[in-house]
């Protein structure tokens, strides 16, 4: 198995805002990092810092037996990786590939690495760039398990908790997609309710500390609402969805008063008055859980 006295070499790609963090807290832990990136010119400062820079993505990857990608899409990963020198070279060495997209190109990723002899493991980070080397940051990876043991203690390099979540390389990319639904839907509600409230002359500084408190309602709803749909009770003691679809019925109703569109919340509210129309006016919202699924049956 690894560790940092064997393997101290590590080699990133991409050197976005997330890259140059994650080389940055690999330098911190005393690594030796070779990095490349296909605009030049962005890794003045980890040259400053002990980065060794290579001149092709082949050169790069040959550095190391470890290689971490972080670019801006699968489309962009497989720009690098699939190149002949840079595939030829990656041959029975390892990629953790940090890069966000969807399961399925992953699973993609995946075929064609075990069909060049590479070893490959899928990841995400979920955490913003301040965090990163920090006990605060929050990594998902999946894939085969002794290739994220034995690349653990190079990883931890990165801080935070590192969680595996297992074998199948998709799964990481899929709670990366079920995760960042939540976060730009909760973002995009809280856009559209800062937007009303302005239009009722309340700013959005007076707005933000009730805001707050519905967050903080939240994660305990999460978890009593997780055993809801897992053991299919979709209970509405709470609050049934007649009584949910009531209340979004008045906020499309103050929203369009005001020229707001409000296509987010007709959304929701056609969602539960579809619940309602099959039967279930007195479950909880999580009975959409069911409806939306439907569409894959």
């Amino acid at each position: 198995m690894s560790t940092y006295a064997d393997e101290p070499a590590v080699t990133v790609l991409g050197l976005g805002p997330m890259g140059r963090a994650l080389a940055g807290a690999f330098l911190d832990a005393g690594l030796r990092i070779t990095v490349w990136n296909r605009t030049p010119g962005r890794d003045r400062e980890l040259l400053d810092r002990g980065a060794t820079a290579a001149e092709s993505a082949a050169e790069a990857v040959a550095a190391s037996a470890l290689t971490v990608v972080c670019v801006v899409n699968y489309d962009a990963a497989d720009a690098v990786l699939r190149q002949d020198g840079v595939t030829d070279a990656l041959k029975g060495r390892t990629v953790v590939n940090l890069t966000a997209d969807t399961p399925a190109r992953a699973r993609d990723t995946a075929d064609w690495a075990a069909a060049h002899g590479i070893r490959y493991l899928d990841g995400a980070i979920m955490t913003p760039t301040t965090t990163i080397g920090t006990p605060d940051a929050v990594f998902i990876h999946s894939g085969p398990r002794e290739v994220y043991d034995e690349h653990r203690p190079v990883l931890d390099a990165l801080g935070g908790t590192h969680t595996h979540l297992g074998e199948d390389i998709s799964r990481a990319a899929a709670y990366d997609i079920a995760l960042l639904d939540i976060f730009w839907t909760a973002m995009a509600g809280y856009a559209h309710a800062v937007a009303v409230a302005r239009a009722e002359g309340i700013t959005a500084r007076e707005l933000a500390p009730f805001a707050q408190g519905i967050g903080a309602i939240l994660p305990p709803l999460f978890e009593e609402f997780a055993a809801d749909v897992d053991d299919g009770t979709y209970s509405g003691e709470l609050n049934p969805i007649t009584s949910a679809a009531s209340s979004m019925a008045h906020i499309v109703e103050a929203s369009e008063s005001h020229g707001i569109e409000a296509a987010l919340m007709r959304a929701a509210e056609g969602q539960a008055r579809r619940v309602i129309a099959l039967g279930h006016g007195t479950d909880g919202f999580m009975r959409v859980t069911e409806l939306l699924g439907r569409a894959r049956r």
